[in-house]
């Protein structure tokens, strides 16, 4: 199996965040989970004086385009060229070219491996965030989105929730 790349997609200008839900609910239905590992809207945080007032803003590092990460086959290229929004890949032609290591760095987008010390099927407690406190068991771990996949009861009955590293420990 290839391993996964970064690639640029162009949108719409404003459809930025439309374009990542509409992928991301995309991967959920076809469960390409293992294919298309994340997609990413880059933003930069900013102070904007308004009327004397400080205010912390969030703006697009790139307005018009989406990144993904992910492995480039026929169906990944086809689910996100076709989703609405998006009007192609950036690359010569209509062949995406993934960005350079180098590249992901300078916008701050690391892809070094994260060691933890827990395994599927270990028990862990969850550290913060909305299921803080919650022990549960690790299902799967997605090195690549840095979570853990375990499952908690919801209205009843089991539902697998993602967790990031940060927020769990292992009992």
């Amino acid at each position: 199996m290839s391993e996964a790349k970064w690639y640029v997609v162009h949108t719409y200008s404003g459809y930025e965040n439309k374009v990542k839900a509409n992928i991301e609910k995309t991967i959920e239905n076809r469960h390409l989970e293992d294919q298309i590992l994340e997609v990413r809207v880059p933003l930069l945080e900013e102070i904007e004086m308004r009327n004397g007032v400080a205010k912390q803003v969030q703006k697009k590092l790139f307005p018009g385009y989406v990144l993904l990460n992910m492995i480039m086959n026929d169906d990944t290229w086809y689910v996100v060229r076709n989703t609405r929004g998006v009007t192609g890949f950036v690359g010569p032609g209509s062949k995406p070219v993934a960005l350079e290591e180098e590249e992901m760095l300078r916008m701050g987008i690391k892809s070094e491996a994260v060691n933890v010390d827990f395994a599927e099927g270990d028990q862990i407690v969850v550290t913060g965030g909305v299921w803080k406190d919650t022990v549960g068991v690790i299902e799967s771990i997605n090195m690549q989105k840095q979570v853990v996949t375990m499952n908690v009861e919801l209205f009843g009955r089991e539902t697998p929730v993602e967790i990031s590293f940060a927020e769990v420990k292992k009992l």
